[in-house]
């Protein structure tokens, strides 16, 4: 489990060919990994992945098929990542539980100075509109965040300008596509309200 708080920007030094997959090398990009031993779960771009091999100040990590067609951006050698170690009982946690399994991926339909601050508004797959909720969380490549308005499957997040600086959102652009975490809660409870048997 992850908070949504991005711990360091790293890239993606270079990606090696898996049979069903590929092979990461990311920087940690300041990263502390000091505490951290192979097979530790590692937040990249909203994806948790497994650190496989371990390198002063980088880790190796697999990302599968599966990972590779529902995600954007783990493909890329050069891209920047957020990266957030996962929770231990001691940390605060200051955004939502975040899993890490990336529900789909949105479109950026508008990025832009709102006084100091900038709007996000987002264009979310339609099967995940309906988790998403005014004042509710939602995880944009890793960043946890708040919705602030939801118009059918778009909505708008205000991000202040410390959310910019620390993560890949510095970058970010109108037409972009991103990794989209929903609430996990909100899952659970479409579950439990859902007609027993019934596949959701």
């Amino acid at each position: 489990m992850f908070t949504g708080i991005v711990a360091a920007v790293g890239r993606i030094v270079s990606l090696a060919p898996l049979a069903r997959g590929v092979r990461l090398t990311i920087d940690g990009g300041g990263l502390s990994l000091a505490d951290t031993r192979l097979g530790d779960s590692i937040c990249v771009n909203g994806a948790c992945l497994t650190a496989v091999e371990l390198a002063p100040g980088a880790f190796v990590a697999d990302v599968s098929r599966e990972t590779l067609d529902c995600t954007v951006g783990l493909d890329q050698a050069g891209a920047e990542v957020n990266l957030e170690k996962s929770l231990t009982l001691a940390d605060r946690l200051g955004g939502h539980l975040v899993s890490g399994h990336v529900d789909g991926v949105g479109l950026v339909s508008r990025f832009e100075p709102v006084g100091e601050s900038w709007l996000l508004e987002i264009a979310a797959p339609d099967e995940l509109a309906r988790y998403i909720a005014r004042k509710g969380s939602v995880t944009v490549n890793g960043v946890s965040l708040t919705v602030n308005h939801v118009r059918g499957a778009r909505f708008d997040i205000n991000i202040i300008p410390h959310t910019r600086a620390v993560t890949t959102f510095r970058n970010l652009a109108t037409g972009q596509r991103v990794n989209l975490e929903v609430d996990l809660i909100a899952r659970y409870c479409e579950r439990l309200l859902s007609s027993a048997g019934e596949d959701v």
